[in-house]
């Protein structure tokens, strides 16, 4: 029976429940008068609340919301209310259910939903229970431990309900959009994608509303972030979103960055010409570079002539030659290196003899040099073999022998990279040879100096179409590879119809021919899945003979079939599901045709799913004649590469799988030096030159030790192979495409990089670029200013403006970054265009109001 002094009513209440006394709860002797004093003024509250008065429970009810209010703002321990009203909960909640409906039972719930938040059995999900009841209240009033753990229990909640596709979701939804607000509100972005990725609602407008110049940036990139992790369909869906916060904030480049990443040509589009700044717009057109596609710009996107006329020679490179050596002068590395520098033979402890410094060379030992020669002083300009008078025995070129000389004179395309002025005519010269071999060689090269540079037709085209219809199979792959590497993803129809008409000749064109066609075929239209270039590949091979489905070359075909496909994961393709094309395809190489296909429609994917497919594949007893097990290992490694978690993971499977010969071990020695490529690591340096003693006698392995030598020096280090860029985000077709070719090719050493077709190694140039930052001011031209480049540190769910590198160092641009690092600006004084600092960027100077 209460006391009727207090007011409260005579109706008996049920005994409290009993729990369990936690360990801040203190008995009445332990506490402070203060608290005492709140303890019994809740307790009174409590009685009152039962008081058959209504404006005496009104009143009881609001001035126990006060007290929790005033002590849940922050919610960071269990605040004294909550403690204290603990034994009176099953109190209040068997009252509650006595209630007729009424704005009070409503208010009601609303406090009891804050009392279950550490009152309330695991799993019983009281909280939201309760707060269903009174939906309108304002839930941040709580405080953010409240809404979080109402946001929990609203996720447990919907996974429930959603078993059920009758069952309304509506009244959740309507919390969770309040939560995303508060969420957005109060720097908790990666809590407010989480709730509704949860309940699938991210394509809801209710994230994008509350987006606003102070949070953009930890909400983009945490969708960013996430989308590794998401199913497909999610992922685009994460990163259109992300990318329509950064056109409404005006992020253009950082748009465009999640926009070429989606490979949406529309969207791409939207980007360029809702930009109408043209400093901007000179930055996009660098990100156009540096990702190797092309993009032709109409007047739509820019009207006046002479602007669009600059930023087209931005997205066609033309300057690049140019900032290269720019780079390399800045580092005092212009000197050209012969490969006996790289040699050291007198470090070899009496086996100089083994390739280098005696002063004799064996064919081999000419072919391995004019490599080192090209990898080393490529687009320098410079060299000690090809660009000086010849010495007494002659020209570089002629001391090679047949075969040899194709890729002796393509190496001098590799020295004028990038320089298409000055380079063409020096190739031509070659071309007026009466040497076949160096005719071919000569058309390589002119594709090599165009390669990433330029991609109109004015240029190479009319130089190679030419020497399409030879009669000698030679000129005729020269020109084709040529084609291939200066048109790597033009997606040029003129082209694409030039050389699907060479697959269409029959059995009559040779198998190399045809072989290097469709790779060709296949750059040029990379990623587009293009059904008229693939059906043309897939007829081609139909006409072939049974024994030559057994040749080396033939695999060739698989690869520009997947280079079609290549990152178009969105198609759905599997092992189940593959175009109809290559249904066809001879039973002998259907097999090896599927997973080349299928590596690269999921390259840089992550693909989970795919990798264990793909690894069960590996895991397969060989039959006589199996050969599908290459293109499955190397699947793995294209799929896994997009993230760092499962690519550790696949290495780990990748080691149980070898097998040690020695074509694993000349494999082994090329693939040293595509990782250490451009970075003159002196530990891969010492290994690979203690492995050519190691191997001098053998000149298949020597040779193949002399490449990756070349490889680690690639450019003096200032060149990298890596294709990924924009922080790791975006991944180059172009770039990509050229490694797998070469590394395909590598699956048959001793036919393909060891016999008469070296010359693939020349497809890496389509992977080379300048591993620089180089900053230009609003004229485009060098501007040196202080950066700080360290190692790159993930930030996405860190408070605040965090710093993105540590272990850092300051220096002047232009500077070169390493594998894994990332640069800052040092400086107050101008905003950077681009939110990655690497390759070309544009830096705008601050005014002196914005400079305070």
């Amino acid at each position: 029976m209460s006391d009727p002094s207090s007011g409260a009513g005579t109706s008996q209440s049920k005994p409290p429940p009993k729990y369990p006394k936690k360990k801040y709860e203190k008995k009445e002797a332990d506490l402070s008068e203060e608290d005492l004093d709140l303890k019994k003024q809740l307790e009174l509250y409590v009685e009152r609340i039962q008081d058959p008065n209504p404006e005496l429970q009104r009143a009881a009810l609001e001035s126990m919301r006060q007290e929790i209010l005033t002590s849940t703002s922050s919610m960071a321990y269990v605040v004294k209310p909550l403690k204290f009203l603990r034994p009176h909960y099953g109190i209040l909640k068997d009252f509650f259910e006595t209630l007729p409906d009424s704005d009070f039972k409503k208010r009601l719930a609303d406090v009891l939903s804050v009392l279950a938040l550490t009152m309330s059995a695991e799993g019983e999900r009281a909280s939201l229970k309760y707060k269903l009841l009174d939906s309108e209240g304002n839930i941040g009033s709580w405080g953010h431990k409240y809404v979080r753990n109402l946001a929990g229990e609203i996720t447990q909640e919907y996974k429930e309900r959603s078993e059920d596709i009758n069952f309304p979701i509506d009244d959740i939804l309507n919390l969770v959009e309040q939560i995303v607000a508060i969420h957005m509100k109060h720097n908790a972005e990666p809590e407010a994608v989480d709730i509704l990725m949860e309940v699938d609602e991210l394509h809801n407008s209710v994230l994008t509303g509350n987006v606003d110049s102070t949070n953009f940036w930890r909400t983009c990139l945490y969708l960013i972030s996430a989308a590794r992790f998401l199913p497909q369909e999610d992922r685009r869906l994460a990163l259109g979103i992300a990318c329509t916060i950064y056109l409404e904030v005006e992020e253009f480049a950082n748009a465009l960055q999640i926009a070429l990443f989606l490979d949406d040509e529309e969207r791409v589009e939207e980007v360029f010409t809702s930009c109408e700044d043209l400093l901007k717009k000179k930055q996009l057109c660098y990100i156009f570079a540096q990702h190797g596609i092309y993009f032709k710009l109409v007047e739509d996107m820019c009207w006046d002539t002479d602007d669009r006329k600059v930023l087209q020679d931005i997205i066609n490179n033309t300057k690049l030659s140019k900032s290269y050596l720019t780079l390399a002068w800045n580092f005092k590395v212009m000197e050209p290196i012969s490969p006996d520098y790289i040699y050291k033979a007198h470090l070899l402890d009496g086996h100089a003899g083994a390739g280098a410094g005696a002063g004799v060379y064996s064919a081999a030992q000419y072919l391995a040099a004019t490599f080192i020669n090209a990898f080393v002083n490529a687009g320098f300009l410079r060299d000690k073999l090809m660009t000086v008078p010849p010495d007494s025995s002659g020209f570089w070129v002629f001391k090679n022998k047949e075969h040899a000389k194709i890729s002796a004179a393509a190496s001098l395309g590799m020295i004028l990279l990038w320089d298409v002025d000055f380079g063409l005519p020096q190739m031509c010269n070659y071309i007026c040879c009466n040497d076949n071999y160096v005719i071919a060689g000569a058309l390589l090269g002119v594709g090599l100096v165009n390669c990433n540079v330029d991609k109109n037709f004015y240029r190479a085209f009319p130089i190679l179409r030419n020497y399409l219809g030879n009669e000698d199979s030679a000129i005729r792959i020269g020109a084709i590879m040529g084609l291939g590497i200066a048109y790597t993803g033009a997606q040029k129809n003129k082209i694409r119809r030039l050389l699907t008409a060479i697959l269409k000749d029959g059995k009559e064109t040779p198998l190399d021919v045809i072989a290097f066609t469709a790779i060709s075929l296949g750059l040029v239209c990379v990623g587009s899945y293009n059904e008229t270039a693939a059906q043309a590949i897939v007829d081609a091979l139909m006409v072939r003979s049974e024994s030559e489905m057994e040749e080396p070359l033939t695999r060739l075909l698989a690869l520009g079939y997947g280079l079609l496909y290549l990152g178009q994961e969105r198609l759905g393709l599997g092992l189940e599901n593959t175009p109809e094309a290559s249904k066809t395809v001879n039973v002998k190489i259907r097999k090896y045709w599927d997973l080349t296909l299928l590596s690269c429609a999921y390259a840089g994917t992550g693909d989970v799913e795919i990798v264990r497919k793909l690894l069960g594949h590996c895991s397969e007893h060989l039959e006589t004649g199996d050969i599908h097990q290459g293109p499955a290992v190397l699947g793995i490694a294209m799929v896994a590469t997009a993230e760092e978690l499962g690519l550790e993971m696949s290495i780990r499977s990748l080691e149980h799988l070898l097998q040690y010969d020695s074509e694993v071990a000349m494999a082994a020695v090329i693939s040293l030096g595509l990782i250490g490529a451009g970075t003159n690591n002196a530990c891969i340096v010492g290994m690979l030159r203690k492995l050519s003693r190691y191997y001098h006698e053998d000149d298949s392995l020597l040779f193949c030790v002399r490449i990756a030598q070349g490889l680690v020096h690639l450019g003096k280090g200032l060149l990298t192979l890596d294709p990924y860029h924009c922080n790791r985000f975006l991944l180059s077709p172009t770039a990509f495409a050229g490694l797998i070719t070469l590394l395909h090719a590598c699956l048959d050493m001793k036919t393909i990089i060891l016999g008469k077709y070296h010359f693939v190694l020349y497809f890496l140039v389509l992977a080379m670029r300048p591993k620089m930052l180089m900053t230009v001011d609003e004229n485009l031209q060098p501007l040196s200013v202080p950066v700080r480049v360290g190692q790159a540190v993930g930030v996405e769910s860190m408070a605040g403006q965090p710093t993105t590198i540590t272990n850092f160092r300051t220096m002047m641009t232009p500077a070169l970054l390493g594998a894994g690092q990332r640069a800052e600006l040092a400086t107050g004084r101008y905003v950077p265009l681009s939110p990655t600092l690497e390759g070309h960027v544009i830096l705008k100077e601050k005014s002196r109001a914005q400079r305070r």
